[in-house]
């Protein structure tokens, strides 16, 4: 007789529809608000009246940032050392070489990482805000978002970087039936939709 299988109940997930904010502690609501303005392209919004301390929100992107003035009493230390595996907040951008390039125009110290996974490459560049909050800036469309609990046996995991490369051929086919310039084709992000994949 074989084993029995065991159904394992687990709680449903909590309702949630998407990113809403993230909320950092700052020693000057001032100097981090001209950061996020001027560096990152975020908006100030309006925020509740009824708050008694002092903070700024910003938006874009569609993400908000929350900016609260520490009191004097906080102690932030800041970080002098750029390190990739800190918490961080995480942008995509379409063009990974001119925003290095405007870092290093405004003398913004960053560090630089290529991760690769079967043939598909990522950059990312990693600097600091004024608090020393990590900021990432990435190309991360560049690899597909395979949903794990989808892959189920040891054959479908090796299948993976074959779609990946099916799909990667398909992304040049469509540029190039577009009109797509051949240098910009291996720029252009792969969207692999895997549960329509598998249906």
């Amino acid at each position: 007789m074989g084993k029995e299988e065991v159904q394992i109940s687990r709680p449903s997930p909590l309702p949630l529809l998407s990113l809403n904010h993230v909320s950092f502690v700052c020693k000057s609501v001032k100097a981090s608000t001209k950061f996020y303005e001027t560096i990152l392209g975020f908006q100030v919004v309006k925020r509740p009246s009824s708050f008694d301390f002092e903070g700024v929100w910003l938006f874009n992107y569609g993400v908000g940032i929350h900016l609260l003035q520490c009191k004097p009493s906080d102690d932030i230390p800041k970080k002098s050392v750029i390190n990739p595996r800190d918490n961080h907040i995480s942008f995509q951008c379409p063009d990974i070489f001119s925003v290095e390039s405007k870092l290093q125009e405004l003398d913004i110290k960053y560090e630089k990482r290529i991760v690769e996974d079967d043939g598909l490459f990522v950059n990312q560049l990693f600097f600091h805000d004024p608090d020393g909050y990590m900021v990432e800036i990435c190309n991360c469309e560049n690899l597909p978002v395979i949903p794990l609990k989808l892959v189920q046996s040891r054959s479908e995991i090796d299948i993976v970087p074959t779609l990946r490369k099916e799909f990667r051929n398909r992304k040049k086919e469509i540029g190039r039936e577009n009109g797509f310039p051949s240098k910009a084709l291996d720029k252009m992000p792969i969207f692999l939709d895997i549960i329509d994949f598998y249906l």
